[in-house]
């Protein structure tokens, strides 16, 4: 879903990682909302390792030192928890809360509703199917 070139065309005055890693960090954060409970939790921790790992390794391959991707690992943990924490509370804000945090974490200044409504159907999309519909084919247990 990160993919999706909509997302990126007429709101990032150019293409960083750091932005591309923050629209994922959206995607996982309600995927995780969607999904987070008692009888999926082993699976939703694995793949919040696996992500993060993976991360981390994307971080060396673009070259930074051990000291700076810690710095970097731990920044982009602590922004994603502020987003988990966003997300979590998403359908109790309205149009322009919504846009307002998608502003505050992209830097970007969001002057139609696509965002927010990108995302509203996203979290629509990931609660009218299951987790194994996602996975299926993925993963192995």
């Amino acid at each position: 879903m990160t993919r999706n070139k909509n997302l990126y065309k007429d709101f990032l005055k150019q293409d960083v990682f750091s932005d591309r890693l923050i629209f994922f960090l959206f995607h996982f954060a309600f995927f995780l909302k969607t999904f987070k409970n008692e009888d999926n939790k082993k699976v939703l921790q694995n793949i919040y390792d696996h992500c993060f790992k993976q991360l981390e390794l994307s971080i060396r391959e673009i070259g930074y030192g051990d000291v700076t991707i810690n710095k970097k690992m731990k920044t982009y943990i602590n922004t994603f928890y502020l987003i988990l924490n966003k997300v979590d509370k998403w359908n109790s804000f309205q149009i322009k809360e919504k846009r307002f945090i998608l502003e505050s974490f992209l830097k970007i200044n969001i002057s139609s509703d696509f965002l927010p409504n990108y995302f509203d159907n996203y979290s629509l999309e990931l609660s009218n199917n299951t987790l194994n519909y996602y996975l299926k084919g993925v993963i192995n247990d």
